[in-house]
C-alpha cells in the first residue's frame, strides 16, 4: 500500500452543521441581532451634539416606554476597552430611566469613528423633531469633519477631463437633505460666540444675521453684545452686513455698532411710500410734495415725510459723524419737523375747503 503523500494535520473537515445547513440559516447568522442591555452599560456618544432634556415630550416619552416598552432599538458600538457607545437612541435610553426600566434593546455594529459619527448625525437628525441651530451646525461640522477624514474630499482644481469627484459638503447636503449652500451657511454659524449662538436657539437673533455675524471676530461679537444690551435691539440682514464689512475692513468698534444698532428700522409690510420717506431716494421737492398729497399723512405710526427739502437744515456733522448721540439729535429734529410740517398740510388742505 502506498502511503499518502498529504498530512492528515493539513486536512480541514467540514462539519456536521456545515454540511447540513441551508444558506438561510447561515445568512440568518449573519444579520443584525436585537439583544437585551443594561442601561449601566451604554454609554453617550462622544461630543454627542444633540441635547437630551427632561421636558414634556421625554414624560411622554417616559410614559409611552413604561406602558409599551421601547419600540425602536437603539444603536451601539462596540468600543476597543469592551464598552459600548450609543450611536443613537440616547433620548430612548433616558426614557427608560425615568420609566424604571432596568435594560432597553439594542443592535450592537461594528463601526470606525467616522462611520459611527456619521450614522449617529444621520439618525438624529431623521428622528429628532425639535433640533436647536447650534446642535445642527454642531453636527454638521461634526459629520463635515468625518466625511473629509474618510478622504472623500478631493482636490477641487482637477482638470475638465477628469472625473470630477464629490466635495464632502456635497456628500453632507445629500444625506441631509438640504442644500449644499445651507449645509455652509449651518456649519458657519459654529463660529458665533456662545453667548450669541444662545440668542439664536432661543430666536432673539435670526438665522439670516447671525450668519453675517459669524465673520465677525469673539471680540467684535463680545461688543456687539453690550451693544445689544444698551439698546435693547438686535440687528437685521442688512445691519449685520455692514458691521461684516467694517470688521473686514479693520474698522468695526463699539461705536460704530452701537450707531448701526441704533437706527430706525423699517418695519414689516410698511408701505411703500413710508419705505421710501425711511430709506429716501434722490427727489425734488415738488415730486416730495406730490408724493405727500397722493398718499396719507400716516401709515403703521410713520409719517409720510418728503425729507430732501428739509435736509439743507440738518447740520453736515451729523451725516459724518453718525454717532449715538448725532443719531438722538437727528432723530428728534426730523420729529420736530414732522410736527411742523403736519400742521402745514393740515392748514393747506383747510384753505382748499
Amino acid at each position: 500500500m502506498m502511503k499518502s503523500s498529504v498530512s492528515g494535520k493539513n486536512i480541514t473537515l467540514t462539519s456536521y452543521d456545515d454540511i447540513f445547513s441551508t444558506d438561510e440559516t447561515r445568512t440568518d447568522s449573519e444579520r443584525e441581532k436585537i439583544v437585551e442591555i443594561p442601561l449601566s452599560e451604554l454609554h453617550p456618544f462622544k461630543n454627542h451634539p444633540f441635547r437630551v432634556m427632561d421636558d414634556d415630550q421625554m414624560r411622554e416619552m417616559a410614559d409611552s416606554v413604561r406602558t409599551h416598552g421601547v419600540f425602536i432599538p437603539a444603536i451601539a458600538r462596540r468600543l476597543s476597552d469592551g464598552s459600548l457607545e450609543l450611536i443613537s437612541g440616547h433620548r430612548r435610553k433616558r426614557a427608560c430611566e425615568l420609566a424604571g426600566l432596568k435594560s432597553m434593546p439594542v443592535i450592537i455594529r461594528n463601526l470606525d469613528d467616522d462611520e459611527a459619527t456619521i450614522a449617529m448625525v444621520e439618525s438624529n437628525l431623521r428622528q429628532r423633531e425639535n433640533i436647536m441651530i447650534s446642535e445642527r451646525a454642531k453636527a454638521m461640522l461634526m459629520m463635515m469633519e468625518a466625511v473629509k477624514h474618510q478622504g472623500q474630499r478631493q482636490d477641487l482644481t482637477s482638470s475638465k477631463n477628469e472625473t470630477k469627484l464629490q466635495r464632502a459638503d456635497e456628500i453632507v447636503a445629500e444625506q441631509t437633505g438640504i442644500s449644499r449652500s445651507k449645509v455652509q451657511r449651518i456649519i458657519r454659524l459654529n463660529n458665533l460666540i456662545p453667548r450669541i449662538m444662545d440668542l439664536v436657539d432661543e430666536k432673539k437673533i435670526a438665522e439670516g444675521p447671525a450668519y453675517e455675524l459669524s465673520y465677525l471676530k469673539a471680540e467684535e461679537q463680545e461688543q456687539l453684545l453690550d451693544a445689544m444690551g444698551k439698546y435693547q435691539s438686535s440687528p437685521s440682514v442688512s445691519q449685520a452686513q455692514r458691521m461684516k464689512k467694517l470688521s473686514q475692513e479693520g474698522r468695526l468698534s463699539f461705536d460704530s455698532i452701537s450707531s448701526i444698532l441704533s437706527e430706525i428700522k423699517k418695519p414689516q409690510n410698511m408701505p411703500k411710500e413710508s419705505a421710501e420717506v425711511m430709506n429716501p431716494s434722490p427727489i425734488t421737492p415738488v415730486q416730495a410734495i406730490k408724493q405727500e398729497e397722493r398718499s396719507p399723512l400716516f401709515a403703521d405710526g410713520f409719517i409720510m415725510l418728503p425729507i430732501e427739502p428739509f435736509l439743507k437744515f440738518l447740520p453736515k456733522s451729523l451725516f459724518q459723524n453718525p454717532t449715538p448721540e448725532n443719531q438722538e439729535k437727528m432723530t428728534k429734529l426730523f420729529l420736530r419737523m414732522a410736527e411742523l410740517y403736519k400742521k402745514y398740510i393740515t392748514r393747506k388742505k383747510e384753505q382748499q375747503r
